[in-house]
């Protein structure tokens, strides 16, 4: 029996996510991350990847990369939230989604992007409404820089 089920997004209003098909215990590998493997240069080359459309790319390595923009990918519908209850792990050029905390059966499966905090981190609401969401969706090591901000622009409108 599969570990999750495809229903309408509570976090992406308009998509759809995984969920829990039953509960889950924490170190379990939920699904493969599949796709196409590509180089660098072909990413570098493509039109594809640029912001202003969703992206499902992970760096491999240095030399390659995991474009998971292709319909037998179910773990594409994963959506990010600040309390991610999953995270991704790789070897070589193989990607999975493992569960990092206990999930009860109907509660939507979710990880962290891991974007970086850049200039562009604006072009990334975050739509997980958890307690810790800093807006954007940022890497949990980053998103201080945003919630520092974020006091400062509070203090100054007072």
């Amino acid at each position: 029996m599969k570990l999750y089920k495809i229903k309408k997004s509570n976090i992406d209003r308009k998509g759809r996510g995984l969920y829990a098909a039953r509960d889950i215990k924490a170190g379990i590998k939920i699904i493969d991350y599949v796709g196409n493997i590509i180089t660098k240069k072909q990413t570098e080359n493509s039109d594809k990847f640029d912001n202003s459309k969703p992206i499902y790319l992970f760096n491999l390595n240095n030399r390659y990369d995991l474009d998971g923009d292709v319909s037998w990918n179910i773990a594409r519908l994963i959506n990010h939230s600040c309390s991610n209850n999953c995270e991704y792990e790789g070897k070589g050029l193989k990607l999975w989604v493992t569960s990092i905390k206990d999930i009860k059966k109907g509660e939507e499966i979710t990880c962290d992007y891991g974007f970086g905090y850049d200039s562009d981190y604006k072009q990334f609401p975050c739509k997980c409404k958890s307690k810790n969401c800093c807006g954007y969706i940022v890497r949990t090591d980053s998103r201080w820089r945003i919630n520092k901000k974020f006091k400062k622009n509070i203090r100054i409108n007072r």
